[in-house]
Parts: structure tokens; C-alpha cells; sequence
């Protein structure tokens, strides 16, 4: 059993009672009638939680919907999800807010928990009322797949989510560098023929944003983070105690913008893959406590917005049911240690969300993850649970899954 919120990494027993964990120990008794579970040779964690997802519902549901996502979510080990504010329409308003929580409460696998949008309708022109958004029960804002362009604007998101107690996530990205940019400027789009996207992209806006939230004295998270440059923002910015987190994504440790060539739709996403050299210093930034949380960025798209030139795809991948296994990999790399693997899938993300999961404390909610780091698979689109299937990794043998997802002491998944 590992949990970094108490520091526990041994062998140890768990009992649970009426979705709640009652008791940790060594040789625990089963009650009369209660259902036992063997996990030896396996590893009992917290309930993993996916703080940056795309469930595209309301109004997206032929690329995936609450149900599949949360399934997806459920096969991969995550037991809560939280989810990012692009759909249609936006998620900006309190009708939105709870359309998502009840279906998610009627007919999802796993804990769903909205993001609103900093702006209204994602549209950078306006603030969303921030206050009935929280009411209404999201954990935090963003205009994630867009940026705040406006300057001032973002000064005032940040000080009314200050006031408020809700995180602002920012999408750090200058369109005016971006341009019509589809990939990593480089060596390989040089070759490829393709618009490159330049790190400085995401560096200026990651830059901006870290200097507005030490302006204000205000909370920021920086989701997908890809480049050495922005982790090295960020990383001086924490040393001088600039209130900032930050997350990547495993395709950023995992793949560099080789995976484009073939024009590989599939390796098309925002930002974009970069060079061996960021993913070195992504992996650099996980191991010395840079970057906070492991988060997929899960972005399903039906194959007909993939399956076009390369120039005219959108941008995404799914990542829900590959995370864990590409992540494992860093505990087989010596990247990480299991228990900040943890920490950093769980814990962290819920500490940065503000949502009581993330921990296996007595009289804590009974979300758990049960792990087999032996378990071999081969990534196949028929046997993704998600809507969409655009993935990179398919086809890819994997190492490491998700044997039990339990949520509130309901077994949601079992592997096989």
C-alpha cells in the first residue's frame, strides 16, 4: 500500500465500510459477509485523479461522452476526473455546471468534477460569473484550448478566483507566435515540409501568466507543459515563492516530435511534441518537484477530424487508459519513485483542485486503485473504452495497469 499523504509504502490491510475507509492494519479480520479482495503482488494506492480531461459533454457527445469517458477514466485507474470547459456549450454558467454534474452522478463510472471558463464562452472578452460557477460546484476555471490574449483580463481572473478560493489553469499559449504553426518548429518539421509552432509560443504566455500571478499574489496551475523554457519559468518563479503549480502529460515524456513523421495525425496536439531535449527536461522537472501533477489532457476526436491532411486535423489525443503504463515507466526509469508517482497522480492533483480525495485516511471516501506493475497489454483500438481512438501508443506494448478501480467502495473495474 502506498500514500504519500501519510507516508505509508508497506504491506498493509484495508478495511472498508459503507464506501468509507474504516481501518488500516497489519492482519486486519474480515467482517462476517463482507467481500474480500487478494491483492497480494499488487499495489494499493489512492484513487488516481486526471485533473485535465475532455469529456466533450454537452454538445460533443459523437467524440465522447460521460459515460465512455468516465469508462475510459475507470479502465485506466482514475476513480475522478475533472473536466476542462470546451464543450458546447461552453461550460460557463451554472445550467452547464449541473447538466454535467447530475449525468455524471446518474450514469458515470468515476467522480466527475467541472472546470468553468475564466471568460464567458471561452471568448477572452468578458469574465464568467466565478462565484455561481463554484456554487454551482465546479473546482477551478480555464479557457483551456484557448488562451486569455487579454492582459488586464487575466490581472482581474486572477485576483477574483484569489478571493473566491478557485483556481485559475492556464492555457499558455501566444496565437501570435502560433500562427498557422501545426507541429514543434524544428529540425523535423523543416523536413516534414509543416508550419512550425516555436517554443517561445508557450514560453511568452507561461511567462506572462507567472509574472500576473506573482503581480497579484495569486494561485496559477500551467497545464501541458512541454518545453524546457517554461519549466524553467516556473521552476525560478517557485524559488521565489510565486503561489505556481504546474502539469504535464505522459506523451510529453514519452514521445518527441519524431512521432510526427508519416504525418501522423495521431501526434498532432496542443502544444506540440517536442525535441529529445524538453523531454529530458520535463523528465528533470518531474524528478526535482518542478512539475506537480501527472494530468492525459484526454482529448477524443471522431477519426473523420483525424483521418485529413495533416495541415487540417485537429489537435489531441486520448490518454485516459495509456497514462498509468507510460507513467509506470518512470518508476522503471528511475525517473521517480513510486510513492511520488503517487503523489503526483493523485495527492498533488486533488491538493491543487481542492476536493477532499487523494488519500486513504480513515473516514476518507473509499476511491482506490489497485495496481498490477506486472500486467502486459498491447494499446488496440477496439478495446479502448473511449468513443475516440486517436492515440499515438497504438500498437504499442504496454507494462503496468490498473487491476481494481474502486470508487466510494464500488468496484467500477476489473481488469479482464
Amino acid at each position: 500500500m502506498i500514500d504519500p499523504s501519510q507516508g505509508i509504502d508497506e504491506v498493509l490491510d484495508m478495511l472498508v465500510e459503507n464506501g468509507i475507509v474504516k481501518e488500516l492494519g497489519k492482519g486486519l479480520k474480515a467482517p462476517a459477509g463482507a467481500e474480500t479482495i487478494d491483492a497480494s503482488g499488487l499495489i494499493v494506492t489512492p484513487g488516481l485523479i486526471d485533473m485535465h480531461v475532455h469529456l466533450r459533454d454537452p454538445g460533443l457527445e459523437y467524440k465522447e461522452d460521460i459515460i465512455t469517458g468516465t469508462k475510459a477514466a475507470a479502465a485506466g485507474g482514475f476513480t475522478s476526473v475533472a473536466c476542462m470547459p470546451n464543450t458546447k456549450p461552453v461550460n460557463d454558467n451554472k445550467a452547464v455546471t449541473s447538466y454535467i454534474i447530475a449525468k455524471a452522478k446518474a450514469e458515470g463510472a468515476v467522480n466527475v468534477f467541472p472546470v468553468g471558463s475564466i471568460t464567458q464562452g471561452s471568448r477572452g472578452e468578458l469574465l464568467s460569473e466565478m462565484g455561481e460557477l463554484k456554487e454551482s460546484g465546479c473546482v477551478a476555471v480555464s479557457d483551456d484550448g484557448h488562451p486569455v490574449t487579454n492582459s488586464e483580463l487575466m490581472r482581474r481572473a486572477l485576483e477574483y478566483a484569489k478571493g473566491m478560493g478557485i483556481m485559475v489553469i492556464s492555457h499558455a499559449e501566444d496565437l501570435s507566435l502560433v500562427g498557422t504553426g501545426v507541429m514543434n518548429e524544428g529540425y523535423v518539421s523543416t523536413e516534414l515540409g509543416l508550419k512550425g509552432i516555436p517554443w517561445a509560443a508557450e514560453d511568452a504566455a507561461t511567462a506572462r501568466d507567472v509574472y500576473l500571478a506573482e503581480f497579484t499574489d495569486s494561485p496559477i496551475h500551467i497545464a501541458h507543459v512541454s518545453t524546457k523554457g517554461s519549466l524553467r519559468i516556473i521552476r525560478n518563479a517557485k524559488a521565489r515563492g510565486v503561489k505556481v503549480t504546474c502539469e504535464t502529460a505522459p506523451h510529453y515524456f514519452s514521445l518527441t516530435d519524431d512521432a510526427v513523421r508519416g504525418y501522423d495525425t495521431n501526434a498532432k496536439m496542443n502544444p506540440p511534441l517536442r525535441t529529445a531535449d524538453d523531454v529530458t527536461a520535463v523528465k528533470e522537472a518531474l524528478k526535482d518537484g518542478t512539475i506537480d501533477a501527472i494530468a492525459t489532457d484526454h482529448a477524443p476526436h471522431h477519426i473523420d477530424e483525424k483521418d485529413v491532411e495533416f495541415n487540417e486535423a485537429l489537435n489531441g489525443i486520448v490518454g485516459l487508459e495509456t497514462s498509468l503504463t507510460l507513467s509506470l515507466k518512470l518508476v522503471e526509469e528511475g525517473v521517480l519513485t513510486l510513492p511520488v508517482l503517487v503523489e503526483k497522480m493523485a495527492y498533488n492533483p486533488a491538493k491543487i483542485l481542492g476536493i477532499d480525495r487523494g488519500t486513504l485516511k480513515p473516514g476518507s471516501v473509499a476511491d482506490i486503485t489497485v495496481i498490477d506493475p506486472n500486467a502486459t497489454w498491447t494499446v488496440d483500438a477496439d478495446k479502448l473504452a473511449s468513443k475516440s481512438k486517436n492515440s499515438p501508443f497504438l500498437g504499442w506494448e504496454m507494462k503496468g495497469a490498473a487491476a481494481l478501480t474502486i470508487v466510494g467502495g464500488k468496484v467500477v473495474y476489473r481488469r479482464g
